[in-house]
């Protein structure tokens, strides 16, 4: 850059004077409670009407406006359920768009600096290189390192550049706008999923609840009808049992009558014992 920043005389003063006051008004008012700096986006508006910055906003389910002390109680959402105050935003972005044009618009006796050429003293920067992009004096462009680039008058470069930082402006807060209305309507679909996701939750223990009653029912039928059959198949198998039991208990009765016959020295009487024993092995 080939300028320097020149103060003027002291005592100055001009007419914008009383609107930086009152720009130095608006800006206390708009001022967090908390944080105490200008407002941050997002801003939540409270139920008794104040403002603070969500990121600033005390943690906790309960807390107390830090303007009227007032108690605030929130929501499962937290301070993500307190409503954004869009007005003050767009407040802020015009603030800060006329704080910047006021500083740009100022007169230059009403400027705190004067911008002069520090190649040639006392020339004040009134053209723009438009080869170089930069701002320069006319004795720049006759004979110094501006001889040969294209100039234009500052002021009109100014005012162009002023209109279309200005549009660029209002396309940013309409695009906040915009995205704000975006982020609304995700917050309001996250709280719209939540709800919906806790509802099938409910909706899914109690059929799951039901289900399981069902197969409990039917597993105390099962666990009946498996007894049963146990107890009657038991009930088969022993008297079978008992039944062999009492056959083999017989047969070893009816051997050791067969052993003492086979002893019997009498011929006669081993005969009639022996047909009896006969008659019972045949049996």
């Amino acid at each position: 850059m080939n300028f320097a920043v020149r103060p003027p005389s002291a005592g100055r003063s001009g007419p914008g004077a009383g609107r930086g006051a009152t720009m130095e008004n608006l800006e206390k008012q708009l001022v967090c409670p908390v944080c105490l700096e200008m407002f941050s986006k997002p801003v939540v508006i409270l139920p008794c009407q104040h403002n603070l910055c969500r990121n600033s906003a005390p943690s906790g389910a309960r807390f107390r406006c830090p303007s009227c002390r007032h108690e605030v109680v929130l929501d499962r959402h937290g301070v993500f359920g307190l409503q954004r105050n869009l007005l003050v935003e767009n407040i802020i972005d015009i603030y800060r768009q006329q704080e910047s044009s006021r500083l740009v618009n100022m007169k230059p006796e009403q400027q705190k600096q004067q911008l002069l050429c520090e190649e040639h003293e006392e020339e004040k920067i009134n053209i723009y290189c438009l080869s170089c992009e930069t701002p320069t004096c006319s004795m720049c462009k006759v004979f110094g390192k501006h001889k040969d680039c294209e100039v234009a008058p500052l002021g009109s470069v100014y005012v162009r550049q002023k209109t279309d930082l200005s549009d660029g402006i209002a396309i940013l807060v309409a695009s906040n706008d915009h995205v704000q209305a975006v982020i609304s309507q995700m917050e309001e679909i996250c709280r719209t999923v939540e709800e919906n996701g806790q509802r099938q939750r409910e909706q899914l223990a109690v059929r799951f609840d039901s289900l399981l009653a069902i197969l409990d029912e039917r597993k105390q039928e099962l666990v009946g009808v498996i007894a049963k059959e146990q107890d009657d198949k038991l009930k088969r198998v022993q008297g079978l049992i008992r039944q062999h039991g009492d056959h083999l208990e017989a047969a070893v009765t009816l051997v050791e009558s067969a052993l003492q016959s086979m002893e019997e020295p009498h011929m006669a009487v081993f005969i009639q014992n022996a047909k009896v024993l006969l008659e019972k092995c045949g049996r």
